[in-house]
């Protein structure tokens, strides 16, 4: 006799979607991954966020085909009652296919291999600029210099972070260590918990920690109303103070990012002394952050004044505020919501939440892959130099299902930029109790 099937419905389904009970849907089959949650390489938020869901077009996005045979360890033996697909995901399915079908995921061409050594000559040149240059012009340039290879090393460690960039996973770890802790300062374990949850839940404004910037930014007024941060599990509360540097965020918008960089340190270390589970090796991570700390004030000690070393840092932060200006222009100035995301919109919520940015071939290397984030955020295991190539097709597929495919110029993301962060200055000031007025303000909003 043919077996007969259990179901449950998406009601009940979505009964299972805390940490003690989390239950997800893939393809219509229903697994219980209430355990798996804590050793999951992504980390438990991704899977939190989307408990109690079908999350079929987040695991294909998201894990190889060689994931799938893991799945059947956490069946209980339930479908979904009614299980449907839409049209849009079903083109993004085959899509994927195509794309696995062709090799793209596995074709990582010599990007990795280029940038390596870009930021070694980079590494190198600076270094050796400081200690053995007498000229103080050159050792500026050497700052600078400094700030481009934290840049280059931030593409390879977000690269490593997405997909093996190296023939063994040990050896990509190797590279995340070295290129994101010891040469940059920044954790990779921070990084990839922050990321994964950007990623699934792309512009909630309470559940994507790359829109939660408070008190210094508020991309839209519903900060206002203090949200709870969901990745940092506590209040953005929106006091006096908040609304005074949020009234003025559109001024200090490219000031705060060249200083940015402080907070990636800060929370390098916090994750580190949390009690929060990581996905890497926390004693090698902590050892590579040590490194850092280590070489970079010795570095900056070796030169003649301190005059000469403030400026060699504030050089080496402002250039890198270039790549931390370049994570803003993509979603700031897009559509955002309040709430989790939802596992049945995947294409349609990773499109309208995303901002391409124009430029020549020629400009890869200077965008890191980000000039595609529409390709990316919708194929995040795609090679940086397959996105290119299949741009065409996504685009194709949102003109087909009528779905925005947003992209601009560098400059004129910059200006949308910020046009919206100048919208919610204003709607600050506009509250019903204002920050209390004083002649310097006065006379810096006299037009508005």
């Amino acid at each position: 006799m043919a077996e007969t099937r259990r179901y449950i419905t998406k009601e009940e389904l979505e009964k299972h979607n805390t940490a003690g009970d989390l239950w997800i849907s893939i393809q219509g089959k229903i697994y219980n991954v209430t355990y798996w949650a804590n050793d999951h390489p992504g980390g438990q938020l991704p899977l939190l966020s989307l408990a109690g869901q079908d999350v079929t077009d987040a695991f294909v996005a998201y894990h190889p085909g060689t994931a799938w045979k893991y799945l059947d360890k956490f069946f209980t033996g339930f479908y979904l009652k009614d299980y449907t697909v839409s049209e849009v995901s079903e083109d993004f399915r085959k899509l994927a296919a195509e794309f696995s079908k062709s090799g793209l995921f596995e074709k990582k061409g010599h990007v990795v291999f280029v940038t390596l050594c870009l930021v070694v000559m980079m590494f190198c040149l600076s270094v050796y600029g400081v200690l053995c240059s007498d000229s103080r012009s050159v050792r500026l340039v050497c700052g600078g210099l400094m700030g481009l290879m934290w840049i280059q090393s931030g593409w390879i460690g977000h690269d490593s972070g997405h997909y093996q960039v190296m023939s063994s996973r040990g050896f990509n770890c190797l590279v995340q260590i070295l290129s994101g802790n010891c040469l940059a300062g920044v954790g990779i374990g921070w990084w990839k918990c922050n990321h994964n949850a950007h990623h699934i839940a792309c512009n909630s404004l309470d559940y994507d920690p790359d829109l939660q910037h408070m008190p210094f930014f508020a991309v839209s007024s519903k900060f206002f109303s203090s949200i709870t941060s969901c990745f940092y599990d506590r209040k953005l509360n929106f006091d006096s103070v908040s609304r005074f540097l949020v009234s003025y965020q559109h001024w200090t918008f490219y000031p705060v990012m060249c200083l940015a960089r402080i907070n990636l340190f800060a929370q390098s270390f916090l994750i580190l002394l949390s009690k929060k589970k990581l996905s890497t090796n926390r004693g090698l991570e902590f050892l590579g952050l040590v490194v850092f700390w280590t070489w970079y004030p010795l570095l900056v000690s070796c030169l003649p004044s301190w005059g000469e070393r403030i400026i060699f840092v504030v050089a080496s932060f402002s250039v890198t505020g270039i790549q931390h200006v370049q994570f803003c222009l993509n979603h700031f100035s897009s559509s955002v919501y309040v709430g989790p995301p939802s596992g049945n919109n995947w294409f349609e919520k990773q499109t309208e939440g995303t901002l391409n940015i124009s430029c020549s071939p020629w400009m890869d290397w200077f965008h890191g892959g980000l000039q595609f984030q529409v390709e990316h955020h919708l194929f995040p295991r795609l090679p940086r130099c397959q996105l290119r190539r299949v741009s065409p097709f996504i685009r194709e597929l949102c003109k087909k299902h009528n779905l925005p495919y947003n992209i601009v110029s560098f400059w004129k993301a910059n200006a949308m930029t910020l046009e919206t962060l100048r919208t919610a200055a204003l709607q600050a000031r506009d509250l019903t109790n204002p920050v209390p007025k004083n002649l310097v303000w006065e006379a810096v909003n006299t037009h508005g």
